[in-house]
């Protein structure tokens, strides 16, 4: 492993490299492995070469494109690490048709910064430093998505190395089986060099903001957010909602509001809950690439993390209620054939941990009080979705899933995927038959 194939062009860091502490480092430190290398490809033909010298020794491999996944999807224990982050990061904006030509390495932060230049956005995460890469494969929501539909919906064409080293491009016209594939079964199907996503027209400035709300002020505030739930949502707005703990340890409800018009507008639409009094309200009319920064004061790198999730098809006070006294005690109309990813009408709900002292010893801990967390949600959610089906949003999800739904009943692959799991299944076997792709949601050939 010392030396990478002989026409490799990018950068080859081995444990020796003064570089390789930070090569291998990731956003949740639990998620990072010692890789025997970290290659930093410059092209599609590099990412092909690797994995020829990987299949050619039986090396196992992983793919980064940005590090943020806590599970450890973007990292490998005595293997290589195909690194999309430091050559293929760019992005270019055809403004005329568009379209962003974006590296598969790049983080969501240039995406918009590129856009918004020419008064046009896509689809994007809701935490603009997290990469483009993972979160566009898995689905992806965006304060954009009532709008212009998940992040899968604004891929126009990929490069896609596969198993084979064939470098592909994928498309609606040009191998369509895997263009369905890659939106939404996240790194099963090979590695993507370059995402070419559609743009639109796209305002300057925005709504948009968080607000802090005591715990005495639950109640009222389920009960607003049934009535804005039950009237249906307006395509222009967005609501992040979270119950979660303040610096000095003191419970808190936090809701991020978003909606694609003016200041004026924003406030009088949100109005009853403003109404309501809020401790803290930084909500405003800001630039349109800030909404997405929202979060990242928040959540910074170097800890420890791990977050589980489920469904919710409603607002529910029992469930808000037992869930803030855990986290106290704790320190469409897209079908869903027309991706791999699954759609409903349901809420992701996630439950986050981070911790910085006790490292990965106090993971089993932490997974614990996590877990009863999502069972509260199960159990609230199971008239209308049953326990067995709600298996939470793939991206969120820190355990590796097994494709054995005997084992893992709730988030194996095949009920990640549901009805398309047998499609899936059958292109697997066409494009990756020997699983080199298996660190997210795998999939078993058929």
């Amino acid at each position: 492993m010392a030396t990478p194939p002989s026409s490799f062009r990018g950068d080859w860091i081995t444990p020796d490299h003064p570089d390789y502490p930070k090569a291998i480092a990731r956003w949740a430190v639990s998620a990072e492995r010692r890789a025997a290398a970290v290659a930093f490809v410059k092209d599609a033909e590099d990412v092909s070469l690797i994995l020829k010298h990987a299949q050619a020794n039986a090396i196992p491999i992983s793919i980064r494109g940005s590090g943020h996944n806590p599970s450890g999807a973007s990292s490998v224990e005595d293997g290589i690490v195909i690194d999309l982050s430091r050559y293929l990061a760019g992005v270019r904006v055809d403004a005329e048709k568009r379209l962003a030509y974006v590296g598969g390495g790049a983080l969501w932060e240039s995406v918009d910064k590129a856009s918004i230049e020419h008064g046009l956005a896509t689809v994007a995460a809701t935490i603009n430093h997290i990469g483009v890469g993972g979160s566009t494969l898995g689905g992806g929501y965006g304060f954009l998505s009532g709008q212009h539909g998940l992040i899968v919906d604004n891929v126009v064409q990929a490069t896609l190395v596969t198993a084979d080293q064939t470098i592909r491009t994928v498309s609606s016209e040009e191998n369509p089986d895997l263009y369905w594939a890659i939106r939404g079964a996240g790194s099963n199907f090979g590695i993507v060099t370059e995402f070419v996503l559609q743009l639109h027209p796209q305002r300057r400035t925005v709504f948009a903001g968080m607000a802090v709300y005591p715990p005495a002020a639950l109640a009222q505030l389920m009960s607003v957010l049934t009535v804005w739930w039950d009237k249906g949502l307006d395509e222009k707005e967005a609501i992040l909602q979270f119950l979660t703990r303040c610096p000095d340890g003191k419970p808190i409800i936090m809701l991020i509001f978003f909606w694609n018009g003016s200041g004026e507008e924003g406030r009088a639409h949100f109005k009853e809950f403003f109404d309501l009094g809020p401790l803290v309200d930084r909500c405003g009319e800001i630039p349109y690439e800030a909404a997405n920064a929202i979060q990242n004061q928040g959540t910074p790198p170097g800890r420890n993390c791990y977050m589980s999730g489920a469904f919710a098809t409603r607002p529910d006070l029992d469930f808000a209620t037992a869930a803030l006294d855990q986290v106290n005690k704790l320190a469409s109309d897209v079908p869903n054939t027309a991706t791999a990813h699954i759609r409903g009408k349901r809420t992701s709900c996630v439950v986050f941990g981070a911790w910085n002292e006790g490292g990965k010893e106090r993971l089993s801990e932490v997974k614990a009080g996590i877990g009863k967390v999502v069972d509260l949600l199960l159990q609230s959610s199971d008239k209308d979705l049953p326990r067995a089906a709600n298996t939470g949003y793939g991206n969120c999800i820190c355990e590796e899933m097994s494709p054995n739904v005997a084992l893992e009943p709730r988030i194996s692959a095949p009920m990640i995927f549901g009805e398309n799991y047998a499609r899936l299944q059958e292109l697997k076997r066409i494009y990756d038959p020997g699983m080199v792709f298996s660190k997210w949601c795998t999939i078993v050939p058929m």
